[in-house]
Formats: structure tokens, C-alpha cells, sequence
């Protein structure tokens, strides 16, 4: 009877929790499929006979919707392969090789996380208009990168520490260099890191706003954060527009947690034993 009580108690908790996220997300879409373009207070209803597309519709055809994605992919797609690419490498570097200085880039890597990105926007912004690249993909990659750089080389040197030695060792007898032991024996074994690497990239560009608020000045380099702003006014806010834009922006993420969902919890898990 005590197993049952506990296991009706933890299925309740689950459905508040699952309530609890879900409500936010069907109303947003309640709000993008109504016709009168309000955000007023009434029982969520996801269609009723004043629904329609009509927001949609809007959204594609009426305003530089797919600008803004084109641009928010370009940077987001750079963003995640630069992460990927330095990632696995210095994580590489730092979990194999011994030298000196390794625990002070160790500890130096670990304590940037202790601070937000939003400090670092003044020193940023210099160096960017120091280098003529405010206004600029170039200046916008630059600062994604370098802040969401810092985790995923920790997470891919814990994930590193967990593979043996043993199996560079044998490929490196058998004729392999040690570029073609990483390439062939290390990051095929590593998929699950470099998942998590490449999501966490993606997800640090693809919906941030303050950044991009300050580095971007031209609405034809505008990101979807940028443009989804660009709905509201002092007076006025389209809030089908904006909801419709919020819908569609969620969709590219949750199908990456959809097709990727079976590396995460492996790559968050066995990455964190060591390190």
C-alpha cells in the first residue's frame, strides 16, 4: 500500500508538471489563431469559430519572417559548427596532454560561467566596433561562440576522460597517426558529447536577444528575436503576429530534442563522471 501511495503521489506530481508547461505553450497558440489579435484573460480554447490562419498567413507573406530565419540559421549554423569544432578539439587537447598552465585554463574555463554574458556586452561592443564588425554576422558569431564555448569544452573534456586511453594506443600500433585515432576511434565514440555540444551552440544563437540587440543595427540583418520584437510598439502589440512568430521559432528546437533525445541524457550523464 506505502509503493502504491508513493507511486500515485509522484504520477500527480508528474501532471502538475506536465500542466505546468503545457498550458503556457497551448495558450501562445490559442493567441496566434485568433482573429481579433488580442491577448485578453478567457478559458484556453485552442479553436472556435472565430479562429483562423489568418496570422500566419500574415507572418509569411505580410512581413521579412523568412529574412529573419535565414539569418537566425546562418548564424546559428556557424555558431554550432565552430562550437563543435574548437570543442572537441581543446576538450581533446585538455583530457589527454599534460602541460603547463593546464589547471589555470581548467579553472579559467570554469569561472567565466560564473558570469553573465550581459557583462560582458560593454568590452564586447569595443572590440567589435575597434574591429568594424558591429553590424555584422561576423561580430555576432564571434560573441555566441565565445560564450557558449566555455561549456561545451568542459563537457567534451569530461566525456573524453571517460573514453580509455587503450584505444588510441591500439589504433596508434596499428598504424594510425594520432589525428586519424581522434578522427576514427574517438569522436565516433564521442557521439553523444558532441550532440550535446552542438544543441547547446544552436540553442545559445538561436533565441537570444540581447546580443543581437546591440551588435545588429540593419532590419535586413535582423534574427528572429530581433524581428518578433519588431511587433511591438509603445502604443500597440501584435500579439497574433507575435504568437504565431513564437510558435513557428519553437519548432526547429523541439525537433532537434525530438531526433536527438536519445544522446542527451547519455551525453550530460557519463560526461559529468569525471573531470
Amino acid at each position: 500500500m506505502r509503493k502504491k501511495i508513493e507511486t500515485l503521489g509522484i504520477l500527480c506530481l508528474l501532471i502538475l508538471f506536465i500542466m505546468a508547461i503545457l498550458y503556457p505553450a497551448l495558450n501562445i497558440i490559442s493567441v496566434s489563431l485568433r482573429s481579433d489579435d488580442a491577448f485578453q484573460t478567457r478559458s484556453l480554447t485552442l479553436w472556435t469559430d472565430e479562429s483562423s490562419f489568418k496570422s500566419y498567413f500574415t507572418l509569411f507573406l505580410e512581413t521579412k519572417f523568412l529574412t529573419w530565419m535565414k539569418n537566425s540559421f546562418i548564424v546559428s549554423f556557424v555558431v554550432t559548427l565552430t562550437g563543435v569544432v574548437l570543442a572537441s578539439t581543446s576538450g581533446y587537447a585538455l583530457s589527454r596532454f599534460n602541460f603547463i598552465g593546464k589547471k589555470a585554463v581548467l579553472f579559467s574555463i570554469l569561472m567565466t560561467q560564473m558570469f553573465p554574458a550581459t557583462m560582458l556586452l560593454l568590452p564586447f561592443f569595443i572590440l567589435l566596433a575597434k574591429f568594424e564588425l558591429i553590424n555584422s554576422y561576423i561580430g555576432l558569431i564571434i560573441i555566441y561562440s565565445s560564450t557558449a564555448l566555455p561549456f561545451c569544452v568542459w563537457q567534451m573534456k569530461g566525456y573524453y576522460d571517460t573514453v580509455p586511453p587503450e584505444l588510441e594506443e591500439s589504433a596508434r600500433m596499428d598504424g594510425c597517426t594520432r589525428f586519424s585515432a581522434f578522427t576514427k576511434i574517438i569522436l565516433p565514440v564521442s557521439v553523444p558529447a558532441l550532440v550535446i555540444t552542438a544543441l547547446f551552440s544552436f540553442m545559445a544563437s538561436w533565441s537570444e536577444y540581447v546580443v543581437a540587440s546591440i551588435v545588429l543595427q540593419d532590419p535586413e540583418l535582423y534574427t528572429l528575436p530581433l524581428g518578433l520584437k519588431s511587433f511591438q510598439a509603445s502604443l500597440a502589440t501584435q500579439w497574433g503576429l507575435y504568437a504565431a512568430g513564437a510558435v513557428v521559432v519553437s519548432i526547429p528546437v523541439t525537433i532537434l530534442f525530438i531526433f536527438l533525445s536519445r544522446f542527451l541524457v547519455s551525453g550530460l550523464t557519463i560526461g559529468s563522471v569525471k573531470g
